[in-house]
């Protein structure tokens, strides 16, 4: 999925959570729309990022990280993803067939779905609507080096303040182990089964916070829709604050709830 604020966070709540020095000498001085600065900047960065608690390996996966040109072309492109009607939307991403392997899902997993329930509180239909929708239960997970991906948005001059605790998180993630700098995913640095940013990973994501790993991200997924107010018992169109935390885009909040409810009322 094109990114607009998956597996989101306010920018200065983020970096509350996170403990981000995102003002003074510790933060990077400059920004860019091209890879001409982008090395320098990469110097800067890393006293931010070793000031915020980033160690060898993650400063050394930032010394590594290339411009990625392929994700500022996708994000140049993002808006037009979630264009026209929810109809529309839903009819371009494939909401049906969504909707019958959800069906299926729910079933041959129904004592994992079950357990994040009565966990989380959070139903199993708005868990496979994402799921579906961000990598096709899995099938595609994107190839795009993850640490290249996010510091290349957090250098980039439209929305550095948004990515920059995401870029600290993911060289966090490679210090713990729970990402490498080889590590994979989506256009603007999302991971695993579900599409997480790398700061999300750190503040809800559960167990060893390899969402690569199915059970990992679908509880770590259950975990962050109730840390934006899920309520239990509440259909997903009556918990539309939480979907939209989740991606701040209309039509794809819409989507996920017509989703959700039609794999649940099965």
């Amino acid at each position: 999925m094109a990114f607009l604020a998956r597996g989101k966070m306010v920018v200065m709540a983020g970096a509350a959570a996170l403990g981000l020095l995102l003002t003074g000498a510790a933060q990077a001085q400059s920004c860019g729309d091209s890879a001409a600065g982008f090395e320098a900047w990469k110097a800067d960065f890393a006293q931010q990022a070793k000031a915020n608690g980033v160690k060898k390996k993650g400063l050394a996966a930032l010394a590594n990280a290339d411009y990625a040109s392929a994700t500022i072309k996708a994000d140049r492109a993002v808006k037009k993803a979630f264009s026209g009607s929810v109809e529309d939307f839903m009819k371009r991403r494939g909401a049906s067939t969504i909707i019958s392997k959800g069906r299926s899902l729910k079933k041959q997993n129904a004592a994992l779905f079950n357990k994040i329930e009565s966990t989380y509180g959070v139903s199993p239909g708005v868990i496979l609507a994402i799921w579906g929708m961000e990598t096709g239960f899995g099938s595609f997970m994107g190839k795009q080096n993850t640490v290249s991906a996010i510091v290349t948005l957090a250098y980039d001059c439209r929305r550095p303040d948004f990515f920059t605790p995401h870029a600290i998180g993911a060289l966090k993630l490679v210090d713990s182990g729970a990402l490498s700098s080889s590590s994979v995913g989506a256009m603007h640095g999302e991971i695993g089964h579900t599409q997480f940013l790398p700061g999300n990973v750190l503040i809800y994501g559960v167990g060893n916070k390899n969402l690569r790993d199915k059970n990992v991200a679908l509880m770590s997924t259950a975990n962050f829709l109730r840390g934006h107010g899920w309520q239990p018992g509440v259909s997903a169109e009556g918990n539309m604050g939480a979907i939209a935390g989740w991606n701040s885009a209309r039509v794809y909040q819409q989507a996920i709830a017509r989703i959700a409810m039609a794999i649940d009322g099965d």
